[in-house]
């Protein structure tokens, strides 16, 4: 039997993991479509985290697939932390990208509320080459923040896990395409990954507190109001727990191959 409003096979459906099938329906539901091959990369995107002990770590994940709010503000991993979009977003096959003045995502993922001190992640896979003054994902409370930067003030990059002084990672940096992680395992332990390569540490302790206000996409929620406006084009996100170093490159591994089933691979 063929399903014609999504051109898939009955039995295929039957062969989708129920967490892949769970996120397709939320994305129905909430007025979006999904094609056959972005359900596809989807399955196999929670296949590879599965199989790779990468899906418990997950609390939050964005495909930004269907190309449109309704699809792409769906957290893959569960029904919490749907995101909100403000106007001023495009919305493509291959992702989504703010206008760099106005618009940002709402995750509606409170670190002080839903983290764990000391054992927390967040990444992002940016499409765009550009050197700009902007955050690309976060939130700030005064000095606590738990925010990245791709290429800030036009020559860099800096994270932080949660103060920005003693828990900053930051360094020259021009390249601004790729899955950026970051990466806290310990109080001590806090790293940053372009792709699967290390591009910075800092053995310096997580003084600080975690900021309570929802993580921003697109933008610093800095003390509940937007700054720091992005203009890159966004195919991936997520928030989580720490990974280890080999599960950092098993992760963008399984990101890498789910792009690319999707043309968008940089």
């Amino acid at each position: 039997m063929i399903l014609a409003s999504h051109g898939i096979i009955a039995s295929q459906i039957a062969s989708f993991d129920a967490d892949a099938v769970a996120f397709f329906n939320r994305v129905t539901t909430a007025g979006g479509t999904l094609s056959t091959t972005e359900k596809q990369a989807v399955n196999q995107l929670v296949l590879d985290l599965k199989a790779n002990s990468l899906w418990t770590p997950m609390k939050a994940i964005y495909p930004m697939v269907g190309a449109s709010a309704a699809a792409c503000a769906q957290n893959l991993k569960s029904s919490s932390f749907t995101g909100t979009f403000t106007s001023g977003w495009t919305f493509a096959s291959t992702g989504v990208t703010p206008n760099g003045t106005s618009a940002y995502m709402n995750t509606g993922f409170n670190p002080s509320i839903n983290s764990t001190y000391n054992n927390t992640h967040f990444s992002l896979y940016s499409r765009t080459q550009v050197l700009t003054n902007s955050v690309d994902i976060g939130a700030q409370q005064n000095v606590n923040r738990f925010t990245m930067e791709i290429a800030y003030g036009g020559f860099g990059f800096a994270s932080d896990q949660y103060n920005d002084a003693t828990g900053r990672v930051s360094l020259a940096n021009s390249t601004t395409t790729g899955l950026y992680t970051s990466n806290r395992t310990t109080s001590s332990v806090f790293k940053c990954f372009r792709n699967s390569t290390q591009i910075g540490s800092t053995n310096t302790g997580a003084s600080g507190t975690m900021p309570d206000m929802n993580v921003a996409i697109g933008a610093s929620n800095r003390n509940n109001t937007p700054a720091f406006f992005s203009t890159k084009q966004f195919a991936f996100s997520s928030i989580g727990d720490g990974l280890t170093d080999s599960q950092v490159s098993n992760f963008y591994t399984a990101v890498q191959a789910f792009q690319t089933t999707l043309s968008r691979n940089v």
